[in-house]
């Protein structure tokens, strides 16, 4: 009995065993029947649920497409980012489709992926169909997927890897693609509390290629580009190389050139520069008054030529003889201005006189300067002409001058001096010192201190008085030699003959008053007699 008893409690063990088993493998089965009634029997590769805009589940390939999104954000950002370009309109099918129920949307990439969303009791079921997988969901050619999937990471990768923006749009304007320079501009645009998300924003409004503007929100700054536009076939692809760079330099030139203009306003002197092609690119006011052009002409960037027959016709230009010389003169102007070498004086029929100046620049540019000397050159004539005038002033003084510069050069002579001492300085090339003078007075003329004399006080280094010394020259003929300070510290030194020694006239004078004329006491007193 006892051993019948263990075998019934044994087999009752057995039996419960056994149903608890049952139990638990239909338990199962209903959860999978309830998991399938989302996820479907027979799940696609890609399957994604959604609560609102809140993910509940997702397969493993739905989670890898997620975290490839580049975009940041929630995953229904991540969702949107992927899906918009693809499938255009999908967010707002998705906003209906509690009244749809239902949506099927087929790939705009031929080949695509087709996407099914249902509504299921509030929860939104977004599935993938690959037409490349079958109905068992297995890959038909998986070693084409991979060399695929090899070569777009590669493309991203390339495109990613290149530092300036580069997006797409398609035929409305839309973004739908951009690479990681423009996501990060786009990010650097937004506020700090904001996050990028689908659709990404334009920033950079390019209708041709051209250069365009950023402004970055909440910074002073804005950045420049360079669009560079290629037309596709449903849309475009848009470059934009950063040039900010090139537009402070050209802000710096533009700067540099108004500062350049500002201050060239006041010259008085006319400036004109050209071009490689020689055409006018800058002026300023002095050259409108100079040459009789208007402003209007000038503004019009002339070429030199241009330029130069409209100052002929209008009398600026010194008329020449033949017009075909006129113009190869011109062209030897422009060729000489450029070797550096050009520098030309004009009288014009008016009377006025310009000293035209041209000078070379770098990358072929050329410069001319137009001066006006008419009040210079009319100086320099009465300038001439005083000096003229003291000169024949000086010459027909009896007395024999030599003007001698503070640095011992002879500056002026007359012609007394040159009949005195036998020869003549205007004459000789080099300038004679001071030095040179005494040792030709020496030679010709007894001993006499008055040599030291002179050479101490035109150094400076003697009295500056009027001292006058008598002197024997090696003829016998007597001399007067005077010394005088004069302005800017030259000297005057004189020679004048003893009234004896004059000429004829005065010799006869003292014989008819009973004189002996080689007396020099008589010649003192006769002379003393006739001034009183």
């Amino acid at each position: 009995m006892p051993i019948i008893q263990t075998l019934l409690l044994f087999a009752l063990c057995l039996a419960a065993a056994a149903l608890a088993l049952l139990v638990s493998g239909w338990l199962q089965r209903r959860r999978r029947r309830a998991q399938a009634g989302f996820l479907g029997e027979a799940p696609p590769d890609l399957v994604l649920l959604f609560d609102g805009q809140t993910l509940l589940d997702a397969t493993a390939s739905a989670r890898a497409l997620l975290a490839a999104s580049r975009t940041g954000g929630s995953p229904w950002q991540s969702f949107l980012a992927w899906a918009a370009p693809r499938y255009p309109g999908i967010e707002d099918r998705l906003q209906d489709l509690a009244a749809l129920g239902r949506i099927r949307m087929d790939s705009a990439d031929a080949g695509g992926p087709t996407l099914l969303a249902e509504w299921r009791g509030g929860i939104r079921r977004i599935s993938l169909l690959d037409a490349h997988l079958d109905s068992r969901g297995t890959m038909i050619d998986t070693l084409t997927q991979r060399v695929l999937d090899a070569e777009l990471d590669s493309l991203r990768e390339l495109t990613d890897a290149i530092p300036l923006p580069i997006w797409r749009e398609d035929a409305a304007g839309a973004v739908t693609w951009g690479n990681q320079g423009y996501l990060s501009l786009a990010m650097a645009r937004l506020p700090e509390s904001e996050v990028l998300s689908w659709p990404l924003p334009q920033l950079i409004v390019a209708r041709d290629s051209g250069r365009t503007s950023v402004v970055m929100n909440g910074k002073a700054a804005t950045r420049w580009f360079d669009c560079h536009v290629v037309s596709l076939t449903a849309g475009r692809l848009i470059f934009a190389l950063p040039a900010d760079a090139a537009v402070q330099a050209e802000q710096a030139l533009g700067c540099f050139v108004q500062t350049l203009t500002m201050t060239f306003a006041h010259l008085p002197i006319g400036l004109a520069i050209f071009d490689r092609k020689r055409r006018l690119q800058l002026f300023n006011p002095a050259l409108a008054d100079l040459t009789g052009m208007s402003p209007a002409f000038l503004t019009a960037r002339p070429t030199l030529f241009s330029l130069l027959d409209a100052m002929r016709s209008a009398g600026m230009l010194p008329e020449p003889r033949d017009y075909k010389a006129w113009r190869a003169r011109l062209a030897a102007l422009e060729k000489s201005a450029m070797d550096g070498g050009y520098e030309e004086t004009w009288t014009l029929a008016t009377g006025q006189t310009y000293r035209v100046t041209g000078r070379p620049h770098p990358e072929g540019a050329l410069a001319l300067l137009v001066q006006d000397i008419s009040d210079e050159m009319t100086r320099a004539r009465r300038m001439r002409a005083d000096l003229e005038l003291g000169q024949s002033v000086i010459d027909a003084t009896e007395e024999a001058i030599a003007v001698i510069s503070p640095a011992g050069q002879l500056v002026m002579s007359n012609t007394a001096y040159g009949r005195l001492w036998g020869h003549d300085p205007s004459e000789m090339m080099a300038e004679q010192s001071l030095a040179e003078l005494v040792q030709v007075w020496r030679a010709a003329c007894a001993p006499s201190g008055f040599w030291a004399l002179c050479q101490a006080y035109v150094s400076g280094s003697g009295p500056r008085l009027r001292p006058s010394v008598p002197t024997r020259m090696n003829d016998g003929r007597m001399i007067v030699c005077r010394l005088a300070p004069l302005a800017a510290g030259a000297t005057l030194i004189g020679f004048t003959l003893e009234p004896a020694f004059v000429g004829g006239a005065e010799v006869a004078m003292r014989l008819v008053h009973g004189e002996d004329p080689s007396d020099p006491s008589s010649v003192r007193s006769s002379g003393a007699a006739s001034t009183g």
